[in-house]
């Protein structure tokens, strides 16, 4: 899923809360079974270590420089505590090897961040955050610094962590473009939801043809009020007031164009 927003909109900090960087102070945030309200240090540390991986914009954020591709993968696979033994060193060895061939990076292996292209260190950065298989994977703006055919190879690297090794993948970023390479959108506005996206494939019956079927939803608040897309509104030149009907299993709502003063 991708969470979209302008700047200042809150999605930041959201995705700061949710990665265990931020302590919320109030609400609800609550991970894979875990509840972020009420995590000790020593919780949350674990937290990050084993329950969440993160991948940063900037890929300096992500790779150490001086390892290579193998050792920054085996790196948090150590930090995670376990036993220093020649069996485990062969462990993290192989697991290493298995997200770099999954995401098709096999042959940078022994390769340090500088000899890699943007795209290969990103890619690396993503078998980073799922060295430890984590439930859940953050990116913070991972393609704002590609070329959208470098970005669609790293958005297709999280579709198969997503598919293959049932991760769940939440994308931050302020690229409307985005929903059309995940299956769940959800746009925020001032710290609060505003859209939803959700995109599924469906099979013609009788000619087996597959078609991908986006519905977007509006949410509506506890007093009723509805926020509705700027591209819907502009398209029908709706504006300060609009024209509703109950029927009986929905709303309608038209421009209104009645003569008033």
């Amino acid at each position: 899923m991708a969470l979209v927003g302008a700047s200042g909109s809150g999605k930041s900090t959201l995705m700061n809360i949710l990665a265990g960087l931020d302590t919320p102070t109030a609400g609800a945030a609550r991970v894979a079974g875990h509840d972020l309200l009420t995590m000790t240090a020593k919780d949350r540390l674990a937290y990050r270590r084993k329950t969440v991986g993160f991948v940063w914009q900037q890929t300096s954020r992500n790779l150490l420089p001086y390892l290579t591709a193998a050792q920054n993968i085996t790196l948090p696979m150590q930090l995670s505590g376990a036993t220093r033994t020649r069996t485990t060193r062969k462990a993290k060895s192989e697991r290493a090897l298995e997200l770099l061939e999954l995401l098709d990076i096999a042959d940078c292996r022994d390769r340090h961040p500088h000899q890699m292209s943007g795209g290969q260190q990103q890619r690396v950065a993503i078998a980073v955050a799922l060295a430890n298989a984590p439930a859940v994977l953050l990116a913070d703006e991972p393609t704002g610094e590609l070329d959208s055919q470098t970005a669609e190879q790293i958005f297709a690297a999280f579709r198969t962590a997503n598919e293959q090794l049932g991760t769940t993948i939440v994308i931050v970023t302020h690229d409307q473009t985005v929903a059309d390479e995940v299956r769940r959108t959800v746009a925020i506005r001032d710290g609060r939801t505003s859209t939803e996206v959700l995109r599924r494939s469906e099979v013609d019956a009788t000619t087996g043809h597959e078609t991908v079927v986006a519905r977007e939803y509006a949410m509506l608040d506890r007093a009723g009020r509805l926020q509705l897309p700027a591209e819907y509104t502009e398209a029908l030149g709706m504006r300060d007031r609009v024209a509703l009907e109950l029927e009986p299993d929905h709303i309608g709502i038209w421009p209104d164009d009645s003569d008033h003063d």
